[in-house]
Formats: C-alpha cells, sequence, structure tokens
C-alpha cells in the first residue's frame, strides 16, 4: 500500500493511506543517496507500506524518490543533517520582531535551503500585535526593502488577535502542502490552532530569562487544511545550519547574484576579493544588499569551517 508519512516520532511514524493513518515502524536501514540523515523517514515522504501480523501496525518497506526538501545540519550528530520536511509545494517562514527578534542571517540560512530545489518561501510576520516601538518598524521596514524585490513575500499578521488570518494568510494555503517552520517562540502553534482548530497543539509563554522561545512541537506533524491542502508544522528551530555546500554553489541560492553568474573575471571565483568579480561590482553599485552579501560570507565562511 503507498500512502504518506504524516507524523515522525524517531520510532514510529504515521502513515496515511487513504482516509486512515496506520501507525509503522521502519525495516531495516535504507541507503538515501550518500546522505547521512538522522531521520531517514520525514513527514511529507511518500512510502510503501505492509500490514503486520495483527493488522494494526505496519513496515515501512520503501521510501519512494522525493520531488524536494528542506534539510539542515544536525545538531546533535556532526557531518549528519536532518530533513525538515519533503515534497512541499511551498515554505512559509514565521518570524518576529520581538519576542523573540529573528535575525536576517537565520532568514537567508533558511531561504538558501530552499532554493536549493526552488521551493517558494514566503516570510510570515507574527505578533504584530507587540510592534509598537520604532525600532520594531524599522526592522519590518528592512525586512520587506531586502526580501520583496528578491519575490520573497512578507506577509503581517497576530495569530493571537486573528488579524491577517482569514483575509491574508489562509487563501494561500488551500490545495497546497505547506511547510510551516520558525524559532520556537514565534507563534506557529497559536497559529496552526488557528487555522486548524482541531490540532491542538500546545502552546507556552515566551521565558521571561531568556526572552527566547519554549520547544512545543516536539515532532514534526502534518495537518489537513480546508480539504485539499496540508500544513506540516515542525518543531522551533534554534540555528539553521547549512548542508554542505559547494563554494560555487552558494551563490546561486541567493537569488540577487544569479543573473550576475559566470559574468565574473574568474570561473571559479567565489564573491570574496577577487579583482573582476561582478557580483562584488554590483554590492558596490548597490544592486545586492549588503544584509545579504554578509550573509553569503557567514555561511561560505561557516562551510570553509565545516570541511
Amino acid at each position: 500500500m503507498k500512502g504518506r508519512v504524516t507524523k515522525s516520532t524517531g520510532s514510529w511514524y504515521l502513515v496515511r493511506v487513504k482516509d486512515e493513518e496506520i501507525k509503522c515502524r521502519l525495516r531495516g536501514k535504507f541507503k538515501q543517496d550518500d546522505l547521512k540523515l538522522t531521520n531517514p523517514v520525514s513527514v511529507g515522504d511518500y512510502v510503501e507500506v505492509e500490514r503486520e501480523a495483527d493488522q494494526l501496525t505496519a513496515v515501512i518497506t520503501e521510501i519512494f524518490p522525493r520531488e524536494n526538501y528542506v534539510i539542515r545540519k544536525s545538531t546533535r550528530k556532526s557531518h549528519f543533517s536532518h530533513i525538515i520536511a519533503s515534497n512541499i509545494d511551498q515554505a512559509f517562514l514565521v518570524i518576529t520582531l520581538r519576542s523573540p527578534r529573528t535575525s536576517l542571517g537565520f532568514i537567508d540560512r533558511f531561504l538558501v535551503s530552499t532554493e536549493s530545489f526552488r521551493i517558494p518561501a514566503t516570510l510570515v510576520v507574527n505578533k504584530m500585535d507587540l510592534a509598537y516601538k520604532d525600532k520594531d518598524l524599522d526592522f519590518l521596514q528592512d525586512i520587506r526593502e531586502i526580501y520583496e524585490p528578491l519575490g520573497y513575500p512578507v506577509l503581517e499578521l497576530s495569530a493571537l488577535k486573528e488579524s491577517g488570518l482569514l483575509e491574508g494568510l489562509a487563501p494561500l494555503l488551500i490545495g497546497k502542502t505547506t511547510l510551516l517552520s520558525g524559532h520556537s517562540g514565534v507563534g506557529k502553534s497559536t497559529l496552526l490552532n488557528k487555522l486548524i482548530p482541531g490540532a491542538n497543539q500546545a502552546t507556552k509563554n515566551i521565558s521571561s530569562f531568556t526572552t527566547k522561545g519554549v520547544h512545543t512541537t516536539t515532532f514534526a506533524e502534518m495537518f489537513s487544511f480546508e480539504g485539499s491542502g496540508y500544513i506540516i508544522d515542525t518543531p522551533g528551530i534554534k540555528e539553521f545550519g547549512i548542508l554542505d555546500i559547494e563554494d560555487q554553489e552558494l551563490s546561486h541560492y541567493f537569488v540577487e547574484m544569479r543573473k550576475y553568474l559566470g559574468q565574473c573575471k574568474y570561473n571559479n571565483c567565489k564573491h570574496i576579493n577577487e579583482p573582476g568579480c561582478m557580483v562584488l561590482e554590483k554590492l558596490e553599485d548597490g544592486y545586492i544588499h549588503p544584509y545579504r552579501y554578509d550573509s553569503y560570507v557567514n555561511i561560505m565562511n561557516e562551510e570553509d569551517t565545516y570541511r
């Protein structure tokens, strides 16, 4: 039977086969394109399952090739990676201007991961009811000026106040498989509960001591939305480590750099300090935002250290 993984708990998986959800386990080890993974099966995967003798549970016997996935470095195992979700139509990164404040570097790392498979991404600015200080609004303006010209829509809403949900966000989710990701504490679970009341995701307040989020979602899970779409909720991400990327590849995942690639003096240009670099010229001319270029350099240096 062919089904789709809707929840992963590490050792057991829920697989939806037609209108039934079956508790499944993995049989044996699966080799997957030389990827060292902490989770061989991810939410969103299409799999083949066989019922066990009790007819109540099943085993996963095959994982079908993924159309795409969002992946990051494992925080627990060196040189291992973790697939956040697979076979998705779009990714929504939930960010906040305060409580906690999402860094531009975190946003850019997430976008590099989605761009590697050309997955459309949207930035969802939650907790707008808390954005009352000038520095919050200045940060929002920076986000709009940086990302909207690159083709990343920026949506403002307040999940808690139910502002911007039905008219702004919900119509974009119908008929799509959407990944919902972000730091702990940005309000993903609250947002999901408002969109899908039956989700019953646990929520907690921000820690007053650290001003950081507290993990409430433990495992990735897929929920049906409006009968035609799916939302994949994921545990909050503290850091988004980029999977090992070749130096010449990274610039391809910064959309503003793509049009200038191949125009540098040297074919193996890393766009750092090489003479005749078209990317550096465009940076100087103001066609590439300096914040984005800083992220590019930081990721490049991170990768060099990782290797």
